[in-house]
C-alpha cells in the first residue's frame, strides 16, 4: 500500500499549537495570560503616543529653566529671558538631559532604564526621584477614588434592587428623573458649585486637606481630613451613582422579565429568593464591566477635582507637571495611572470569567 507524502506544516501552525493546547487544558489561564498580554501592549504603546506627542509640545522645559535661571540672577535688567542667553547654554542642557534625542529614542531608553534598572527618573524641574513623588501623592487619590467607589458600588445596588421592585410607582420615577439628572450633570460645574457652597457658607474647607501632616496629631488629622474630604467625596459620589443606579436598576428589571422568574414564582418559591438568588446574581456581570469603567472615569475625573479642590493627589501632580513640562515626570504619571486603570479593567474580565465559564471558553451566551 501507497503512503500518502507528508505535507510540512507551516512556521506558524508549528508555533500556534503549544498555544491552542495550552488553551484547551487552561481555559481560565490561558484567557488571563491573553489579557495581561493586551495589558502589556496597550501600555507600550500608550507610552509611544505620549512621548510623540511632548515632542510636538511648542518649546521645551529647557526653555523655561534657563529663562527662570536668568531672570532670577538678572531680574530688572533685562527685557527678555532669550535674548541674552548664549544658544550653546541651551544645546548643553538639552544633550545633558538627553533631549536632543529623537522621541522614540528617548522612549526606549526610558523603557530600559524603568524595567531593567528599575528607576522611574528624576523630575526635570524639582530634581526629586519620580518614585518619590508619586508614592507621596498616590495614596491619597487612591483612598478618595476607593471610598468613592465603595459608596457608589453599595447605594447603586441598594437603590437599584429596591425600586426596581417599586416599577412604575412615584418614588421609583422620582429617583429614576434624579439619576438621569445627576448622570447628565457637568462634572466640572458641580465641582465649581460645591466649592462656591464652602466659600459661601464655610460650613466645609475650600481646601481637601488638612493643613498638617498626620504625624503631628493622627487622632486630630482624621476627623479634620474627614471634614475636608467630605465635599469632595460628595461630588464624585453623586458624578458616578446616576450611570450605575440607572444601569442596576435596568438590569434587575430586565431580569424580573424574563420567563424563569415566572416559572419561580409558579413554582411557589419566595419573593425574597427570586430577587437575591436568582435576578440579584445576574446583575453581576454589567457591574462588573461597568465598574472598571466606572474606576477610570474616577481616577480621569479627580484631575480635575484636585485642581480645585487643591487636593494633594496624583492628578495634581500630573496637572504640575504638564504645565511645566516635565517629560520624565508626565510619563510616569500617565503611565503609573494607566497602568491601574487596566489592571482593573483585566481584573474585571478576570472577575467576569469566574462568574461566567462561557466568556473563559469563548462560547456565545445562548
Amino acid at each position: 500500500m501507497k503512503r500518502s507524502p507528508r505535507v510540512a506544516a507551516s512556521p506558524l501552525l508549528v508555533l500556534a499549537s503549544p498555544l491552542y493546547a495550552f488553551k484547551r487544558k487552561a481555559p481560565l489561564a490561558s484567557y488571563i495570560t491573553g489579557r495581561l498580554g493586551a495589558m502589556i501592549l496597550t501600555l507600550f504603546i500608550l507610552g509611544f503616543a505620549v512621548f510623540g506627542l511632548m515632542e510636538l509640545a511648542p518649546g521645551d522645559m529647557v526653555d523655561q529653566i534657563m529663562t527662570q535661571r536668568l531672570f532670577s540672577e538678572r531680574e530688572g535688567r533685562m527685557q527678555s529671558g532669550r535674548e541674552m542667553v548664549n544658544p550653546e547654554q541651551f544645546q548643553a542642557q538639552r544633550e545633558a538631559l538627553g533631549l536632543d534625542q529623537p522621541f522614540y529614542i528617548q522612549y526606549f531608553r526610558w523603557l530600559h532604564r524603568v524595567f531593567l534598572q528599575g528607576d522611574l527618573g528624576t523630575s526635570l524641574i524639582s530634581r526629586a526621584p519620580v518614585s518619590f513623588l508619586i508614592a507621596a501623592r498616590l495614596p491619597n487619590s487612591l483612598v478618595l477614588n476607593l471610598i468613592s467607589l465603595v459608596l457608589i458600588t453599595a447605594f447603586s445596588f441598594i437603590l437599584g434592587v429596591y425600586f426596581s421592585t417599586k416599577a412604575g410607582g412615584g418614588a421609583d420615577l422620582a429617583v429614576s428623573f434624579f439619576s438621569l439628572v445627576l448622570h447628565a450633570f457637568p462634572g466640572i460645574l458641580l465641582l465649581i458649585l460645591l466649592q462656591l457652597f464652602a466659600s459661601v457658607t464655610g460650613l466645609f474647607p475650600v481646601t481637601a486637606y488638612p493643613p498638617f501632616p498626620f504625624g503631628e496629631a493622627p487622632g486630630k488629622f482624621v476627623l479634620s481630613y474627614a471634614h475636608h474630604i467630605f465635599l469632595p467625596l460628595l461630588a464624585a459620589f453623586l458624578g458616578g451613582i446616576g450611570g450605575t443606579l440607572r444601569m442596576i436598576r435596568a438590569t434587575m428589571l430586565d431580569q424580573l422579565g424574563q420567563p424563569y422568574i415566572t416559572s419561580l414564582r409558579g413554582r411557589g418559591v419566595a419573593e425574597w429568593r427570586i430577587y437575591f438568588h436568582h435576578a440579584f446574581r445576574n446583575t453581576l456581570n454589567p457591574y462588573i464591566t461597568g465598574s472598571a469603567n466606572l474606576l477610570a472615569g474616577l481616577f480621569s475625573g479627580s484631575l480635575i477635582l484636585e485642581i480645585i479642590f487643591a487636593y494633594p493627589g496624583i492628578g495634581r501632580l500630573m496637572y504640575e507637571a504638564v504645565t511645566q513640562e516635565d517629560v520624565n515626570l508626565v510619563l510616569a504619571n500617565i503611565m503609573f495611572i494607566s497602568a491601574l486603570v487596566l489592571a482593573g479593567m483585566v481584573l474585571s474580565d478576570i472577575l467576569l470569567a469566574l462568574v461566567d465559564p462561557r466568556i473563559r471558553y469563548g462560547k456565545d451566551a445562548g
